[in-house]
């Protein structure tokens, strides 16, 4: 029979595939302490991760396994943080409110540092955690400055591609780029004519 140690020990080295070697000790007693069913699961393009308390009580979170090191790191912890406030704050707060952002805050600080990030990445992750934002996706500066970390492939983000460009979505639809309404923009799907409002960090494949 394993012991309690040998599990541990195995579950440190699966999580140091995924987040950044210094991370893992204090990320691993994060799992543990707040009592966390970690699944790691292939990519879903509606979200990096997500967070939900399980019928025997113990807490779900959902990362996606296609994340770099650093926005998994971050994606973790921001689900925690859902945990830990709605733990000390009751479940009537805003998921993504003063509470929620406090906690996050406080869960990230020990992290931002040069053992954990690349000192490049440091002052925009420091400027995103004076606010953080219900995605780091729509903070444009930290999305660009993780994307560099990521493996190369064909896509590009919307606010990268010229105006008036086509582009195509994972599910193969395809639309042509607008102007920007406050903070998102203006595609119109070929097909339909229909107009959509379009996150600009979301990723597309760019055809003209």
């Amino acid at each position: 029979m394993l012991s309690i140690f040998c599990i541990f020990t195995a579950m440190e080295k699966i999580l140091a595939r995924y987040i950044p070697e210094r991370a893992v000790k204090a990320t691993f007693g994060l799992i543990v302490e707040c009592n966390v069913h970690l699944k790691i699961v292939n990519e879903r393009v509606t979200r990096h991760g997500d967070y939900r308390k399980m019928a025997d009580g113990r807490h779900q979170i959902t990362v996606n396994a296609s994340l770099n090191k650093y926005r998994f790191l971050i994606t973790l912890i921001h689900e925690i943080a859902h945990l830990v406030a709605f733990e000390k704050y009751g479940h009537f707060i805003k998921p993504h409110g003063l509470e929620w952002k406090q906690t996050f805050k406080q869960l990230m600080l020990p992290y931002i540092n040069p053992d954990i990030f690349p000192v490049r990445l440091l002052p925009v992750i420091a400027n995103h955690f004076k606010n953080p934002r219900a995605s780091s996706d729509t903070d444009e500066k930290l999305s660009l400055a993780l994307k560099q970390f990521d493996p190369e492939n064909d896509k590009n983000y919307i606010f990268e591609i010229p105006l008036g460009s086509r582009f195509r979505l994972y599910n193969g639809k395809i639309f042509q780029k607008g102007n920007k309404r406050v903070k998102r923009y203006e595609c119109v799907e070929i097909n339909t004519g229909r107009i959509y409002l379009f996150n600009p960090n979301a990723e597309v494949e760019l055809l003209t």
